[in-house]
């Protein structure tokens, strides 16, 4: 393979839409959302009304897309969202949300670690396998997805794209199975009332606490510009498709399986089958060969979606170290994948020491593990969203470039409100995401706003120590295509 490109550079014209999209669907990881986060949803939110709850995140994001994709054609750094905040609000607040995003993706990598431990454990001694220590699993998933990671983003992307392919396939499948049993019976007539106005029943605020977490992975679009094909076509197309996939996708499952159980009552059977809400009608419908396929997929969703966010978190910290914020070591890339080098072993270093805590004080890997650093992460992306649209915003603001008032004004100013109302509906039932009063988890808003303000003190010290590079940050790849 040619080494031709310079130490410090991504390969350029790597990624296509379909890539990209895979990227962002593959973060969402659907079986491991659906398996554990919609029934959440149905028990404590709007029941039967959860489909049109993901319709309607749909649509909050499908404004943000617009402020964002406008934003697209005119920042290309794989800083992702922390060059789209420095380019409308500047490099202090630009920094303060670089590291609340490092935070962030690191909670869910910590997090997805704890799942498929607790996961990987109950598949193996349910079949008569040895009970072994849960940290072991995410040790190895670690290091597959390191050796992942080393290699062209190509790799990646191929990968990711055989997980999402099998694991969306089952669900949609099962979701077919499902109104073929419906339509070809004397069972009751297939229901829309999910998609009524009758889902905005009290309850519908909680479905959002729950609903939009995930569409967390959203950034992939923005973090793989910079080795995109045609950027300004890419990106927004990438953007548009992966929302309504996301949307829509979710939407049949969460309709179907209510329509399995009853929408009438989905909710209950959430609360009593809350671990095998799913399973079950696939191995009635499907039969238990492929309840033991789902088995699988679920381990391989909760790879792909670690391996989405390494290569998220690898690029974060690559365009830090390119640009003097952080050591200039992890701005280094790989000589012939022209991948991130340091920057994965660092950030793999760092999971592995998250893990070894959690297990030295004897966490609990879903209930703590994955529950906390789950409802940790959901708030900060939150907040990197909002700041985000504001950005979109302050860019705009000062020379228009000719887009109109409604993709630079009006729909960012929607999903920023959108967004804020999610953000005060989540902090605000921080114990029933979590499942823990704990203190510790109460105070994730105001450490996620002191990580921010660590963040702004670093850009004034920086600023103070070498202008040069403060008047850089987040800029290096800055271009003005429109």
């Amino acid at each position: 393979m040619s080494t031709d490109m310079p130490v410090g550079a991504l390969r350029k014209d790597a990624l296509g839409v379909p890539h990209i999209v895979f990227f962002v669907v593959a973060a969402a990881a659907p079986l491991t959302a659906v398996i554990g986060v919609t029934p959440a949803a149905f028990m404590l939110g709007n029941g039967p009304g959860v489909p049109l709850t993901f319709l309607l995140v749909g649509v909050l994001y499908l404004l943000f897309s617009a402020g964002f994709t406008a934003m697209s054609g005119f920042v290309g750094s794989c800083g992702g969202f922390y060059s789209y905040i420095v380019a409308g609000l500047g490099p202090t607040a630009g920094v303060a949300g670089a590291m609340i995003a490092l935070a962030t993706y690191s909670a869910i990598e910590i997090g997805l670690c704890g799942m498929f431990g607790f996961f990987l454990n109950d598949m193996v001694t349910s079949h008569g396998g040895p009970e072994i220590a849960w940290w072991l699993y995410p040790v190895g998933l670690l290091a597959l997805v390191y050796a992942c990671g080393r290699r062209s983003i190509e790799f990646s992307g191929t990968v990711l794209a055989c997980c999402m392919i099998a694991e969306v396939t089952i669900l949609l499948l099962l979701g077919v199975a499902i109104l073929l049993m419906v339509t070809g019976g004397p069972a009751e007539p297939v229901v829309v009332a999910p998609f009524g106005t009758a889902a905005l029943m009290p309850g519908l605020g909680m479905s959002l606490v729950f609903v939009v977490t995930a569409f967390v992975g959203f950034e992939a679009t923005a973090i793989f510009g910079e080795e995109a094909r045609d950027r300004g076509r890419t990106i927004p197309r990438a953007t548009y498709i992966a929302v309504i996939l996301i949307a829509l996708f979710y939407a049949f499952t969460t309709w179907t399986v209510s329509l399995y159980y009853g929408p009438d009552r989905i909710a209950d059977q959430a609360a009593q089958h809350t671990a095998t809400l799913y399973f079950t009608p696939v191995k009635v419908l499907m039969g238990l060969t492929a309840g033991h396929v789902m088995e699988g997929l679920l381990v391989a969703s909760l790879f792909a979606c670690a391996l989405s966010f390494h290569n998220t978190l690898n690029r974060y910290l690559f365009a830090a170290g390119r640009e003097g914020l952080l050591w200039r070591g992890l701005g280094r890339t790989h000589p012939d994948h022209h991948s991130p080098l340091l920057a994965g072993a660092v950030q793999t270093a760092v999971m592995l020491v998250g893990i070894a805590l959690f297990a030295l004080a004897g966490a609990d890997p879903y209930a703590v593990v994955f529950s906390w650093m789950g409802a940790f992460s959901s708030l900060g992306i939150l907040i990197l969203q909002l700041l985000v649209s504001l950005a979109v915003i302050a860019f705009f603001w000062r020379n228009s470039r000719g887009l109109s008032v409604w993709r630079r004004l009006v729909a960012p100013a929607l999903s920023a409100l959108g967004l804020a109302a999610c953000f005060v509906m989540m902090a605000g039932n921080l114990e029933l995401m979590s499942g823990s009063n704990s203190l510790i988890v109460r105070s994730f808003p105001g450490l996620l706003l002191a990580i921010g303000l660590v963040g702004a003190g670093l850009a004034v010290w920086v600023k103070a120590r070498d202008p040069k590079v403060y008047a850089h940050l987040g800029r290096t790849f800055h271009q003005e295509l429109g």
